[in-house]
């Protein structure tokens, strides 16, 4: 029999089938009080990829365990500017005991406005530690924008400066959109300008109303639900496609992330072309 639902449904084009990843600063505090049943957590909502900033008081030997037992991966591991230019080697090794492939840093230090010593400093730092890690480590370097690194510089930022005198060998990009967004820019603009650069993406989005600047900061109760703030997030999904983006990870510093994530990875699922 006929069933033009069924035809419809076999030929919808979804922009975000899978479910996305989970930064683990999302649930920092749950984290921070029992790391099983935070993802259990996870897990009941569809999670199977994670990025760790923190191993929560655990040997990275012990949540790769509790990773394995729920049949979650971490493709990512955030750690410290200073911790990973002074500790490579652990940092390495813990990386790889959790099966990622990444190693994350989402700061540059720097004192006041962010200047451009201080990225021609991160520039030869990356290029030194991003080759160490892939050729001693086979592990992929990427740097996080946190909204400060887009300070005006010649005919763009220094954001600008970070991508065109970084190793692309040795020094990759994970797109923050509410810090490409926060200062100013727009995160699909950057996806398409340049393109496999970006290995990883943060999915967040903006309340409305709030405004721009190049603080890199702003209250972390302005994390609103994936489409109901700011941001252009099919723009920025299908940008991201085209640059292939290989892992997104969802991230809500609010304090709602309970009742904000589960409505994020819903709006996720029933995108379409």
């Amino acid at each position: 029999m006929f069933n033009p639902e069924f035809i419809q449904a076999q030929s919808t084009k979804y922009l975000f089938p899978e479910t996305p990843g989970m930064v683990s600063y999302t649930y920092r505090k749950s984290f921070q009080k029992d790391v099983a049943a935070t993802l259990d957590t996870l897990k009941g909502l569809g999670i199977t990829d994670m990025e760790f900033s923190n191993l929560f008081n655990k040997s990275a030997a012990e949540l790769r365990k509790l990773l394995d037992a729920r049949n979650i991966k971490c493709s990512s591991m955030g750690v410290n500017y200073d911790v990973l230019m002074n500790k490579t080697q652990e940092v390495a090794q813990n990386a790889k005991t959790l099966g990622a492939q990444y190693v994350r840093v989402a700061n540059i230090p720097h004192s006041g406005i962010f200047k451009l010593e201080d990225a021609r400093k991160a520039v030869k730092d990356f290029n030194s530690v991003g080759k160490e890690l892939k050729e001693k480590h086979n592990l992929i370097f990427v740097y996080h924008n946190h909204g400060f690194e887009f300070q005006p510089y010649q005919n763009g930022t220094l954001f600008d400066y970070l991508l065109k005198n970084t190793n692309p060998q040795y020094v990759s990009f994970e797109l923050d959109i509410l810090w490409a967004f926060h200062p100013g820019h727009d995160p699909a603009k950057l996806l398409n300008t340049y393109g496999d650069r970006f290995k990883l993406m943060h999915l967040k989005d903006l309340r409305k109303g709030v405004k721009s600047d190049l603080t890199g900061h702003t209250s972390p109760e302005n994390d609103v639900a994936l489409g109901a703030g700011q941001i252009n997030i099919p723009e920025v999904l299908k940008a991201a496609k085209k640059a292939g983006i290989k892992h997104y990870y969802i991230e809500d510093e609010s304090s709602l992330k309970s009742v904000q994530v589960p409505k994020s990875i819903a709006y996720l699922k029933r995108l379409t072309y």
